[in-house]
């Protein structure tokens, strides 16, 4: 009957990040240290490219490390895509979408370059089932210059064989405004 429930939500979206979890168990706290840590590692990729770094090598080794591409399967809709390419579930579409320069992206100009320096998380709740957790939150992205941009995000975690957490799935989209009346 989990299971059933599982199927349910990953039908809404979901998104994963990993982390370390002691003792081989989900709690609310490392669903939460996940996501601050996901902020960490895309700061790293602005960072590396800013610096005039790797940039790709950098989200690349991001991709690896927190989602599940090696041994699952992934179910990204990042925040701004559209048409046919509006979901990723391939390793090369995910990195299309932080990187850019992918012609089989045409679309895509790297979300992870845009020199984010920090960012914080406001986490609306976490349903843990088994070794599945699924949150909602606000991620609030900051660049440089002090601008600002707040993402919705719904992430799913499965906790692996070695105590990670993986994104499963990254559902992300802009916080919606009403027109004005």
């Amino acid at each position: 009957m989990k299971t059933n429930y599982f199927a349910l939500f990953l039908l809404g979206g979901i998104f994963l990040s990993v982390q370390t979890v002691s003792a081989q168990s989900i709690t609310e706290e490392t669903v939460h240290q996940a996501q601050k840590t996901w902020i960490q590692a895309l700061v790293s990729i602005s960072q590396t490219h800013a610096e005039g770094g790797d940039a790709a090598a950098r989200a690349s080794e991001v991709l690896r490390t927190y989602y599940d591409f090696v041994d699952g399967s992934v179910l990204f809709k990042p925040t701004l895509t559209f048409g046919e390419q509006t979901h990723r579930t391939t390793y090369e579409g995910a990195l299309a979408y932080f990187v850019g320069g992918n012609s089989n992206f045409p679309n895509d100009d790297g979300f992870a370059l845009t020199n984010y320096v920090d960012g914080t998380v406001e986490m609306a709740g976490v349903v843990i089932i088994d070794n599945v957790a699924i949150a909602q939150s606000n991620i609030t992205l900051i660049t440089y210059d002090g601008s600002s941009v707040t993402v919705n995000k719904t992430f799913a975690y499965r906790l692996d064989d070695s105590g990670n957490l993986r994104i499963i799935t990254h559902h992300s989209s802009l916080p919606f405004t009403p027109p004005a009346s």
